[in-house]
């Protein structure tokens, strides 16, 4: 120390940086962020899939329901949320199945899509999901037949293959807009 001091100030300057580069510790790595994309799991009969989180408005539980006369019957009634009327769609029976028996685990997903304003019956809300970007896959799984032209491609998690289900395609869809028999 004492032979810095005599080499004046800049001289001290370096002296002192060069020793605390060499006995620094380095900066924490910076690790790549990588992109998610989050979704609502549902089960569809025996099918899991996934809606986009931002086609889904909200999650109800089964609603009190008034009749609508000469409907088709995937039309279950119209229920009143907060005000607003509702559709009630069985989602099952849309897509040709036999309707689900509504029991304590069903949900209604509540769409809203191009000033429609829908609610889809499906047997249970699994919660939310997240998948890396990387996870994607732009071609839906063949084995999946059911509301295979309501899917937008799939993600693959491990062993699991969650389709995406666009909700938006389905209330886009004629078939969709035509409930009355």
């Amino acid at each position: 120390m004492t032979q810095s001091v005599h080499k004046g100030p800049v001289a001290l300057l370096r002296d002192i940086d060069r020793r605390s580069k060499q006995h620094a510790v380095g900066l924490p790595r910076q690790e790549e962020v990588k992109k998610t994309w989050s979704g609502i799991a549902f089960k569809l009969g025996e099918a899991l899939l996934v809606a986009p989180l931002m086609e889904v408005r909200e999650i109800l539980t089964y609603p009190g329901l008034s009749q609508v006369p000469r409907a088709k019957s995937w039309l279950k009634g119209i229920a009143n949320v907060r005000g607003n009327l509702l559709p009630i769609v069985t989602l099952q029976s849309f897509l040709g199945r036999p309707a689900p028996i509504i029991g304590r685990r069903s949900r209604v997903l509540v769409v809203q899509h191009a000033g429609l304003f829908a609610g889809l019956v499906v047997d249970e809300v699994l919660g939310m999901k997240h998948f890396l970007e990387e996870e994607y896959n732009s071609a839906p799984p063949a084995e999946i037949n059911l509301a295979k032209d309501y899917l937008r491609g799939s993600y693959k998690h491990g062993e699991e293959q969650w389709p995406v289900f666009s909700t938006h395609k389905l209330v886009q869809s004629p078939s969709f807009l035509q409930a009355n028999a």
